[in-house]
């Protein structure tokens, strides 16, 4: 039941990302700074936090080759890639390190910036983009790192509760 949820939240922040979430940046960031929020990303990263990494790199392809389908990418795959392998990522700290909120915090935040560097790489690679390295990462990245490290934080306790009580669901069931 609570992978229903799971997919739920999911397809909700997917719908909000493309949606809403354009309207309630300010008009004055807009000019000087491009901000995306990625939330998704910010679940598939938790996912592979407090789940593991295989299910937050599926989650990453899936929800990642949405976004690159229905919001006009200008290739078929980058964010699906970079948001699966970031996703993997995060998920390599499973049980390794002490999990609490700076932890979580320092996984999102640099898993948020290899998301986006890897995706500015890949555009670079391909010529879709001639943006400087510098001026993409601070009025793009760092920004949008910022505004994904804020929901991040906002949406920690309710997560980590629902995921810990999938990881409970699961050992419940193999005994």
């Amino acid at each position: 039941m609570t992978r229903k949820w799971l997919w739920i939240i999911l397809a909700a922040l997917f719908i909000l990302e493309g949606t809403l979430l354009q309207w309630l940046i300010p008009e004055a960031w807009r000019s000087k700074v491009y901000v995306a929020p990625h939330f998704i990303l910010v679940i598939v990263l938790y996912i592979g936090l407090y789940i593991n990494r295989h299910t937050a790199l599926v989650y990453g392809l899936i929800f990642g080759l949405l976004q690159d389908i229905l919001y006009s990418s200008p290739m078929l795959g980058p964010l699906s890639f970079s948001m699966g392998l970031a996703g993997y990522l995060a998920g390599l700290t499973h049980r390794r390190l002490y999990s609490n909120i700076i932890v979580s915090m320092m996984v999102i935040a640099v898993g948020n910036l290899f998301f986006e560097w890897l995706l500015y790489g890949l555009y670079r690679l391909f010529q879709t983009t001639h943006l400087d390295l510098q001026w993409a990462f601070f009025h793009q990245m760092l920004p949008s790192m910022l505004i994904n490290l804020l929901f991040a934080l906002a949406v920690y306790v309710p997560v980590r509760k629902l995921f810990e009580s999938m990881n409970s669901g699961v050992s419940a069931s193999e005994e």
